[in-house]
């Protein structure tokens, strides 16, 4: 009888076993699982162009053929407003003939006529030139490394903006282009580089933006005989003498993709929107590829490091995925998206964890157990508190109270801690000598909580005549007009209180398991040699559960990791990357939750959402790891406890 009870016990825990390995490896497989699917749509990111040569060119391709760059005259149409022409003439100069049209309300047509010369001084012999686009500059590369930039956007004659030595060594320009948009510069030179300029502001310059050199693409080894560029990206075609074709992205100086025409290229242009390319040379034959590019702006370079984008006048860290021009670049650096998620993080620890383990402490080392019977359930349920309802109080509520009552905060900060030192001090005397401190031990906190509201209540008092006299009656606009630091409503103090109350349970609750688990023979031992009890506590007890209070601060610090509600409607969703507490921040999750919806299904958008969310989870996975090591190091360490 008692053999076959011992055999059943063993059968099942026999089976416990098993179902708990299995339990075990069904996580692992999953996790791994959704890891794959998450990064399977990710790496069409990095995969590498491709272009299909097309068996024979069709006569709609052909038409397409232009010489724009390669002539003595370029022609621009400038839509309803007319039309813009320049030519070169001997001498370096340039005529210009534009025509312009004019409707009155009743939608009569005026076109009117004028032609005037470019004659200025130049510092060398005009080799190639581009009229841009838009019709509004004009610029000119010559035989000695300079180029030139007019400006023709006014209603009167052009006006020359400045002349800029583009090449210590006095190259020859042999190309010109304006990248989609007309705001960049795409130069060619007689050693076979490419290069892109665009106009920033410069001390001194005054109203006038100044060209200044911003990418260096891949080139050939021979001069560049012509430049094209996309019209759907920051793409360009480039073309040397013998025939080979590089296809470079600007922003992510990236070559995209080397093709051989095998013939000297004299005219090209893009089809169906940059995806395909048609060439003709002078004997009239031509070619044309099919062009599979989907993500061109994307590169490591242009993910995690910074990038000098159209309109910035320095390399910066930049989020931007949409905006309402056909020719708007996107700026997809997650650099921003990491630091905010980590300063979320950070500032949400910061707050939460001081008062969790103290909380835990106190609980769990000097609270009356009747009262911790209720304490610690409460807080608990703090843990249930949807994310979503915890947002919606810090964005809609917190915020606007903070935003009128901040100096008072900061007087909080000050008075809470100072009045219940003071409050400490007159009570342990009272504490030790009078009756009705020795019936409230375990309970002193309860006496601290009208200390607190006091405190609370005076910083509220002083906050208005401090700030009336000291900040012009306006803290903020201090802030700003004194020290240059912008404040915004929804900034990283609310994030830090909100993200702080979601993570202060999960904290307190398992380090005051861990501190309550110590075995009570170590604290007696300590009290019998003579120890305080905070003594007991601080020596004793939490070096024997500082692997159980480590794991509570790393669960939690992986909670504030992976929040998403809280971050999404508590900060003002700002992809910027300072340290500054009155500013916002967009995190990892958040951009994934608002961006989501609207990114175009296996656009660049959408996978770099998915590389975003791999990221998120190796970032998760190397926090928990790192963690689990300490852990263990921690358990080795106070194992003999």
């Amino acid at each position: 009888m008692a053999s076959s009870i011992v055999d059943k016990s063993r059968r099942n825990d026999r089976l416990a076993a098993w179902l708990i390995k299995a339990g075990g490896l069904f996580v692992i497989v999953a996790v791994i699982g959704i890891l794959m699917l998450i990064a399977r749509v990710a790496l069409p990111l990095f995969y590498a162009p491709s272009a299909d040569r097309l068996p024979e060119v069709s006569a709609e391709l052909q038409a397409l053929l232009a010489t724009d760059g390669s002539g003595t005259s370029q022609t621009r149409e400038l839509g309803e407003s007319g039309s813009l022409t320049i030519t070169l003439l001997p001498g370096n100069r340039f005529a210009v003939q534009r025509r312009n049209v004019e409707k009155d309300l009743l939608g009569n047509e005026k076109t009117t006529e004028q032609s005037y010369k470019l004659s200025d001084p130049l510092p060398g012999t005009i080799s190639t030139f581009w009229l841009g686009r838009k019709g509004q500059n004009l610029y000119a590369g010559t035989d000695n490394g300079w180029l030139v930039r007019w400006d023709l956007s006014g209603d009167g004659e052009g006006r020359l903006i400045e002349t800029v030595e583009a090449f210590k060594d006095h190259r020859r320009i042999t190309a010109l282009a304006t990248v989609l948009g007309d705001n960049s510069l795409a130069v060619g030179d007689a050693r076979g580089e490419i290069t892109t300029w665009m106009p920033i502001a410069k001390p001194g310059s005054g109203e006038d933006k100044q060209l200044a050199l911003i990418h260096h693409l891949p080139g050939f080894a021979q001069p560049v005989s012509r430049l094209l560029a996309s019209p759907r990206d920051k793409s360009l075609a480039a073309f040397d003498a013998g025939g080979t074709i590089r296809l470079v992205h600007m922003t992510s100086e990236r070559l995209l993709l080397e093709l051989q025409a095998g013939l000297p290229v004299t005219a090209a242009a893009f089809a169906d929107r940059g995806r395909q390319l048609v060439v003709a040379g002078a004997d009239g034959r031509s070619v044309a590829w099919k062009l599979d590019i989907p993500h061109p702006e994307i590169s490591f370079s242009t993910l995690f490091g910074k990038v000098w984008y159209e309109g910035y006048n320095k390399p910066e860290y930049v989020w931007q995925s949409s905006a309402a021009t056909d020719d708007f670049e996107p700026k997809i650096s997650l650099m921003p998206l990491i630091f905010g998620t980590f300063k979320a993080t950070l500032f949400a620890m910061l707050f939460a964890v001081p008062l969790a383990l103290l909380g835990a402490i106190y609980t769990s080392q000097f609270m009356a157990p009747s009262l911790k019977g209720r304490i610690k359930p409460a807080v608990e349920i703090m843990a249930a508190v949807p994310s979503v309802v915890v947002g919606f109080l810090a964005g809609l509520w917190l915020a606007p109270l903070m935003d009128k009552h901040l100096l008072a905060l900061f007087l909080a900060t000050i008075m809470v801690p100072a009045m219940l030192l003071a409050a400490i001090l007159v009570w342990r005397p009272l504490a030790e000598k009078t009756e009705i401190g020795r019936n409230l031990k375990g309970y002193e906190f309860l006496g601290l909580l009208p200390v607190v509201v006091l405190a609370l209540w005076l910083s509220g008092q002083l906050a208005v005549p401090l700030e009336a006299t000291f900040f012009g009656a306006d803290l903020k606009q201090w802030l700003y007009s004194a020290l240059g630091v912008r404040y915004d409503q929804r900034n990283s103090i609310i994030i830090a209180i909100a993200l702080g109350f979601a993570v202060i349970p999960i904290i307190f609750t398992i380090a005051e398991d861990a501190l309550s688990n110590v075995p009570r023979n170590l604290s007696a031992a300590s009290l019998a040699l003579g120890a305080s009890r905070w003594q007991t506590a601080w020596r004793v007890v939490l070096p024997s559960a500082l692997p159980g209070v480590f794991s509570a601060i790393m669960i939690g610090f992986g909670r504030a990791v992976g929040e998403t509600m809280i971050v999404l409607m508590a900060t003002g969703n700002t992809p910027i990357m300072s340290w500054s507490l009155f500013n916002g921040l967009r995190s990892l999750s958040a951009n994934i939750a608002v961006e989501i919806p609207e990114a175009p299904l296996n656009g660049t958008l959408y996978r770099t959402l998915f590389l975003s969310a791999v990221l998120l989870f190796v970032l998760t996975f190397i926090i928990n790891t790192a963690a689990e090591l300490l852990r263990q190091r921690f358990r080795k360490k106070y194992g003999r406890y």
